[in-house]
């Protein structure tokens, strides 16, 4: 995704219960480790964006299809 200038890439979760969390929860460093890997491997393949500044989201849902509750974390793995 852009937003202006920077490139964003955004990790989606659902869970269907806040039981054990919402999905942001299940974003472990180990989780983010691999989601930057795979930045940076997206990044070296597009040169074009490769110079512009990035950052990382998150968009946790949780609940039903038909009334999901949806949290947007700008900068989740700052």
């Amino acid at each position: 995704m852009e937003d202006g200038d920077c490139v964003v890439f955004v990790e989606v979760r659902y869970r269907a219960s806040d039981r054990y969390g919402d999905g942001l929860a299940s974003i472990t460093r180990s989780k983010q480790r691999r989601i930057i890997k795979a930045a940076s491997a997206f990044l070296k393949r597009h040169q074009k964006l490769a110079h512009r500044p990035c950052r990382f989201d998150a968009v946790a849902v949780s609940g039903s299809r038909s009334a999901p509750v949806i949290r947007w974390v700008a900068k989740a793995f700052s």
